[in-house]
């Protein structure tokens, strides 16, 4: 086997595997798969045929039968473009592929017998005096190809002019040393080109796949924030400490949160992700106050042990709120994170709180986090039952209820960081 039959060995199964990827690839509608198994059963004709010509195995007793391959050959290998630019999705190609090849069919035909563009002797294939007419419906072919590849990268976000620019050279490396050197490499040029145009349209679709992906990401990012919002509005309109309170809550938690992971508390645990979710979510601790009446909400001095029952009662449907104002817009982790902030917040380090009696790392981190900075600024701030006391003091409880109420590595990050914490709290 000599190196041109390597050459068309390659070329063939290059093809034959590119349509087998075709037929079993499911991205692709009916019509465009069957213009790529028409662009790579072409190439394996073409370059069947050319070998059948070239192949070092010529027998004047079939020159009329080779005329007729060449003749086939000659007027199909031009609508390869035309072929491939109807595969990258290019309107009417059909009409055109149908009119081109019935144009070179008819000058192939004409000119056949007289030789005038190739012809066969007892010596074997030779180029005709009008060579040049195969050549310039092949150059017109590559012409449409380009002006295709650029067509179809306008309906993308993405283009890459690299790869049209590579496919250009490639096939421009096949076609010149054909032309000028009659090196017969032209249709593992083709065979590559149309390997790369594949690979190029499919980079195309799923680089605009990728950024649709993104793009309606942040869509459902922004209405979970808007809808976060709102929750948080609602509440604030109806306890306007308690809308302070929200605001400065998220300051606390982002501290706390960021401060552990760089001091490797609870680091495997603390992610950026986390940490997002974190300051995203805290807002909505307090949501399950939507059940409380306003005159609870806004009564001066303490409850009753009775009317405290009632406002426990918005941890512990805190969870659900959220799980039915956030249902479908968010998946199952977001809602998960959301409850827990939700729904224990309010449970202590040593199991006494509500509304599960959760104990130790029971309870969420979320929800640990969240405690240290509920409790900070509910006591750094004026209420309608109670005075704000000094910054000084609240940080003293904090310490002081380590190990009791909250969690005691947490505390340690808050008191390490305590300089951040205070600059938020004075805001």
């Amino acid at each position: 086997m000599n190196f041109y039959s390597c050459l068309i060995l390659i070329t063939e199964l290059l093809m034959t595997a590119m349509t087998l990827h075709v037929v079993g690839y499911s991205g692709f509608k009916r019509v465009q798969k069957a213009w790529y198994i028409i662009t790579f059963v072409s190439i394996m004709l073409c370059a069947g045929a050319e070998f059948a010509i070239h192949g070092g195995y010529y027998d004047p007793s079939l020159s009329l039968f080779l005329t007729i391959i060449a003749v086939v050959q000659f007027s199909l290998a031009p609508l390869l473009g035309v072929f491939f630019s109807g595969a990258l999705g290019l309107h009417h190609c059909g009409k055109i592929a149908i009119g081109y090849f019935l144009i070179n069919l008819i000058v192939e035909a004409a000119a056949a017998p007289f030789g005038l563009v190739f012809y066969f002797d007892a010596a074997g294939y030779h180029r005709g005096e009008f060579f040049i007419i195969y050549e310039a419906f092949y150059v017109l072919s590559l012409v449409f190809l380009i002006v295709g590849m650029i067509s179809v990268g306008k309906k993308f976000k993405h283009r890459d002019f690299w790869t049209i620019g590579m496919v250009v050279v490639i096939l421009l490396a096949g076609i010149l040393p054909m032309t000028f050197f009659k090196l017969n490499v032209t249709y593992i040029a083709i065979a590559i080109s149309a390997s790369l145009c594949y690979i190029y349209y499919n980079d195309l679709v799923q680089q605009d796949i990728q950024a649709e992906l993104v793009e309606n990401q942040k869509t459902i990012s922004d209405m979970q924030a808007n809808i976060i919002s709102g929750l948080a509005n609602l509440i604030e309109n109806r306890d306007i400490e308690t809308g302070e309170h929200i605001a400065r809550t998220v300051d606390y938690v982002r501290i706390i949160s960021e401060n552990a992971k760089k001091d490797g508390v609870y680091a495997d645990m603390l992610d950026d992700e986390f940490i997002m979710l974190m300051c995203r979510l805290a807002p909505l601790h307090d949501i399950g106050k939507i059940v409380v009446s306003d005159s609870l909400l806004k009564k001066p001095g303490r409850l009753t042990p009775e009317e405290f029952e009632h406002m426990k009662v918005h941890a512990s449907v805190g969870g659900s709120v959220v799980r039915q104002v956030l249902n479908g817009v968010t998946d199952e982790e977001y809602l998960i994170f959301a409850c827990d902030i939700a729904t224990y917040h309010h449970e202590r380090w040593d199991g006494t709180g509500y509304p599960k009696g959760m104990k130790g790392d029971e309870i969420p981190l979320s929800a640990r986090i969240m405690a240290i900075s509920d409790v900070f600024d509910a006591l750094i701030s004026k209420r309608c039952y109670k005075a704000e006391i000094p910054i000084d003091e609240a940080v003293e409880i904090i310490r002081s209820e380590a190990g009791s109420h909250f969690d005691p590595k947490l505390v340690e990050v808050f008191l390490r960081h305590e300089d951040e914490i205070r600059a938020a709290a004075e805001k």
